[in-house]
């Protein structure tokens, strides 16, 4: 399968995730009614966020320029590569 290279299309699965996103809170948030599980809800889409942002922004632009993001299982392969060098 080739890259999605249309702009249009980019944001329309953008989107689309968006509408998942808000449409699961919503369900789950109506079956169980309760603040603390909206809370947690709230608080794992949050840290979700920042540690994707890590992962694939930070390390890249301000810890190693050399670091090029290839998913998760690339990141973890980095991490423990780098497990064993010092700092």
């Amino acid at each position: 399968m080739a890259d999605l290279e249309n702009k249009k299309l980019i944001y329309l699965k953008s989107f689309l995730f968006l509408v998942i996103l808000l449409t699961c809170f919503v369900l789950i948030i109506y079956e169980t009614r309760s603040w603390k599980i909206t809370l947690l809800l709230v608080l794992i889409s949050w840290s979700s966020a920042r540690i994707y942002y890590f992962m694939f922004y930070v390390i890249e632009k301000y810890v190693d320029p050399e670091y090029k993001f290839a998913g998760i299982y690339s990141f973890l392969k980095y991490l423990l590569s780098r497990s064993g060098k010092q700092e």
